[in-house]
């Protein structure tokens, strides 16, 4: 992976925050936070690889 993919995540990121602070519904909240939660911990394992 490349720090390109990284910055790719880290939008994603901000686009689920964003998603989920407008978000009503407790079902599609709880899916938002599973999406977010899956990125940051993909992003962190990329982040440790990087020189």
């Amino acid at each position: 992976m490349t720090t390109e993919q990284l910055v790719e995540f880290e939008r994603q990121i901000e686009e689920l925050r964003a998603e989920m602070s407008a978000c009503i519904e407790p079902d599609e909240r709880r899916q938002i936070e599973a999406e977010l939660g899956a990125i940051r911990k993909l992003a962190a394992e990329i982040q440790e690889k990087l020189p």
